[in-house]
């Protein structure tokens, strides 16, 4: 890359890392690569979290539950368990609720709406 797309890559940057090129070309190169990384991430974290939304459960809420109950299962068997044994991840989410409820009853007031006039 040229001296011109780092810098510009590179802003925001703490320090010496958004104004001296070479500083600067090492840490681009590092958040590309975080960033290729945690977009994947995000998809994995997408899965769980939707079918946590199917069984009307907050994904933090059920983590929190579950490490509550000391039950020590990771994103990988918990996404093959609601998958392919959808009764025993209802189970979890069951014991997750029993040990942290979270928010239940949480009444959002109405927006109100303005409609305007016409003369």
């Amino acid at each position: 890359m040229n001296k011109k797309k780092v810098f510009n890559l590179a802003k925001g940057f703490r320090g010496r890392a958004k104004n001296c090129i070479r500083i600067a070309r090492e840490r681009v190169e590092k958040a590309l690569q975080y960033s290729y990384r945690d977009r994947r991430n995000k998809k994995r974290d997408m899965r769980l979290t939707a079918i946590c939304i199917d069984f009307q459960v907050n994904y933090g809420n059920f983590m929190h539950g579950l490490m509550k109950e000391n039950i020590q299962l990771n994103w990988k068997v918990l996404s093959e368990l609601s998958m392919h044994e959808p009764l025993c991840f209802k189970a979890l989410v069951d014991i997750s609720r029993n040990a942290f409820p979270g928010k239940k009853n949480v009444v959002h007031p109405p927006k109100k709406v303005s409609i305007p006039l016409l003369e």
